[in-house]
């Protein structure tokens, strides 16, 4: 047993001698055995991991609410789907980027949440506080139910306990209405601008040679005010103007059926026209166009009371509708025809010539209506029927026409 282990020791120290001449003779081996042995143990933790990966239809998504991050691992198909499954108690007027239908299609997805908060709306000195997540100052103020020019602005600033004021303020500045007549084109322009030359430079209207601008470039902007920008073959004159009195017309059933009573007597007023005149190269007028009026005496308007009230007789009724003139119409055949012949058949008028109810001229014409024109009155009104549409459009035209001419 002893001669055993003096053979087997002689030939581990031949073996370790041999080996160790060998690594003297090739110092590569040992980096190389390292770099083998290193790729084997990778290989194997890849292969052990294979069971435990995340499922593919997984992702991670970054999650930022009220300024803090939160790394998530979901299967979720879209932003809405996570945010329901997360149940972070969402207002209406949280805004969520993106969208609540936005698709999660990779990792490292990233969804932000803005919390609504309180903002005072500050427009024209009138306050409203509106809840809301938007960062635009417009938008909050258009959320707000404001209306907004393209000129307006908005701006948010901080607000104060001083002022209660609860949490941010949007303060609206709104742009003035002007009156711009841009080489005799009338314009309704918004400005910021504090003078008339302000102005000019923010629409960027550069005036050449010759043109000019009224009022002064220097005057102060106020609403509604009316700038003139001019050519320099153009200039703006005044001219005071009558205004005839207007005529009004009102019904009153105190009185018959076409009576008309003045109930105030009309004036006439003045006012002052502005006319923008062209002229040619010799200085002689081209064309004029009013581009504003003022009135300096308001005119005063003729009133008149027109009658409504009706008494056309049980007879008179049934004979114009024995002629086919509609009930409608009653008032005004009863008004021309008491007034053109009393309703006598037989009326004989001037000129000589005129007859009958109607007094057609000559009373002849009425032949076309029947061969008892002369006697018949059914047959006259027919024939008057026929007048009255073929020259006034009916007998409401007639009787317009009566009331203002007193003949027919």
């Amino acid at each position: 047993m002893q001669f055993v282990r003096k053979k087997l020791a002689k030939h581990y120290q031949t073996a370790a001698d041999t080996s160790r001449q060998q690594l003297e003779r090739r110092p590569y081996i040992i980096p190389l055995l390292g770099l083998v042995l290193g790729f084997i143990i990778v290989l194997g933790m890849v292969a052990g991991r294979k069971g435990i990966d995340r499922p593919s239809d997984a992702h991670v998504v970054f999650l930022t609410d009220k300024g803090d991050r939160t790394v998530l691992d979901t299967k979720a198909k879209t932003v809405g789907e996570l945010l329901d499954k997360l149940k972070l108690n969402l207002i209406p007027e949280d805004v969520i980027e993106p969208g609540r239908d936005e698709p999660i299609p990779e990792d490292n997805f990233r969804i932000n949440i803005y919390r609504a908060r309180p903002v005072t709306v500050i427009d024209k000195g009138n306050k409203m506080v509106t809840l809301t997540a938007q960062k635009s100052a417009r938008v909050v103020a258009q959320k707000a139910g404001l209306t907004l020019n393209p000129e307006d602005v908005a701006n948010f600033t901080p607000g104060s306990l001083a002022e209660n004021t609860i949490g941010e303020k949007v303060i609206i500045s709104r742009a003035t209405p002007v009156k711009l007549n841009l080489y005799g084109a009338d314009l309704t322009v918004y400005t910021l601008a504090q003078t008339v030359g302000d102005l000019l430079e923010e629409k960027k209207i550069d005036l050449q040679d010759g043109e000019s601008v009224q009022p002064a470039p220097e005057t102060a902007i106020t609403a509604d005010m009316k700038i003139f920008v001019l050519r320099k073959d153009a200039k703006l004159v005044n001219i005071e103007e009558v205004m005839p009195a207007p005529d009004e017309v009102v019904n009153d059933s105190s009185l018959s059926f076409g009576t008309t009573v003045v109930r105030q007597n009309g004036s006439a007023g003045k006012k002052t026209v502005t006319y923008l005149i062209q002229t040619d190269s010799a200085g002689k007028e081209t064309s004029r166009t009013s581009i504003h009026e003022t009135i300096i005496v308001a005119a005063v308007p003729k009133i008149t009371a027109r009658g409504t009230a009706v008494s056309v007789t049980g007879d008179r009724a049934s004979l114009m509708a024995s002629a086919g003139i509609a009930a409608g119409d009653y008032n005004y055949v009863n008004y021309i025809v008491s007034r053109e012949s009393s309703w006598r058949v037989n009326a004989a008028g001037s000129p000589p010539g005129a007859y009958g109810l109607c007094q057609a001229y000559p009373g002849s014409k009425m032949a076309s209506a029947g061969a008892d024109w002369e006697t018949n009155p059914a047959t006259q009104l027919r024939w008057c029927s026929g007048y009255a549409a073929g020259r006034y459009g009916g007998w409401a035209g007639a009787y317009n026409f009566w009331s203002t001419n007193h003949y027919w």
